[in-house]
């Protein structure tokens, strides 16, 4: 993935941690700056959990596992942020709206 998919992941990311809050029962809705440190933190996480345990199990990878480790990386973000609270059952949902956002956002140029 180059540098602008990196870029449209990232904004689209903030933009939907956004929203979350509006449409998620157990997702509290973010401000603008809130969301985009958590879209950060988020960002970061996931590239440590990709760095030590491979591809197959990053956030961003499809399938069972890519799943629950994003909710997991998800829900270890609210420890991070302030003002970002979110239970498990509103990770696993988060979780899924972004995987699904994620399917139709374009993240490399061909």
């Amino acid at each position: 993935m180059g540098w602008v998919g990196a870029i449209i992941r990232f904004v689209v990311s903030a933009l939907v941690l956004m929203l979350l809050g509006y449409i998620v029962p157990g997702f509290a809705p973010l401000g603008f700056w809130y969301a985009v440190l958590a879209a950060i933190v988020i960002s970061l996480l996931g590239y440590v959990v990709e760095a030590l345990f491979g591809h197959g199990v990053s956030p961003y990878s499809r399938g069972l596992v890519g799943f629950l480790v994003s909710a997991a990386v998800i829900w270890v973000t609210q420890f991070l942020v302030p003002t970002m609270h979110v239970t498990v059952l509103g990770a696993l949902i988060a979780a899924l709206v972004i995987g699904i956002v994620d399917l139709f956002v374009p993240t490399t140029i061909r």
